[in-house]
């Protein structure tokens, strides 16, 4: 099982950025897909999650409304679409696979990928 996380870099305050997460070893159809993220000296925290197939989809307060989490199964990627980026966004963001419904914590979680680094400039 992989997950391969791109599409970090460094971009201004009030900009935009597209992660991308490719999925590959298994069928990841049941499973919940998340994204988290850990700055500098924090711990690792949930930033946004979905079900692979689609449906309901979960966000942290802090990128409610700026952050938008999308799947395309046909190409087995799952997005994670940042707009309006604050300083305090500044992160290593990952993605992640689980088999929990609804999961929210990195507990939860039983694949991650390598993670990929997001610097908000102010």
């Amino acid at each position: 099982v992989q997950l391969q996380a791109s599409g970090g870099g460094l971009v201004q305050a009030g900009g935009s950025l597209r992660l991308s997460c490719a999925a590959s070893g298994r069928t990841f159809s049941r499973y919940m897909m998340g994204w988290f993220r850990q700055a500098p000296g924090k711990e690792r925290e949930f930033v946004a999650a979905m079900p692979w197939s689609g449906g309901s989809t979960y966000y942290a307060d802090s990128v409610k409304g700026r952050f938008t989490i999308s799947s395309d199964n046909a190409k087995n990627t799952v997005y994670l679409q940042m707009n309006r980026l604050k300083p305090e966004d500044t992160a290593v963001y990952y993605c992640a696979a689980g088999a929990t419904m609804r999961a929210t914590q990195t507990h939860e979680y039983d694949y991650w990928g390598q993670g990929t680094l997001v610097t908000v400039s102010s």
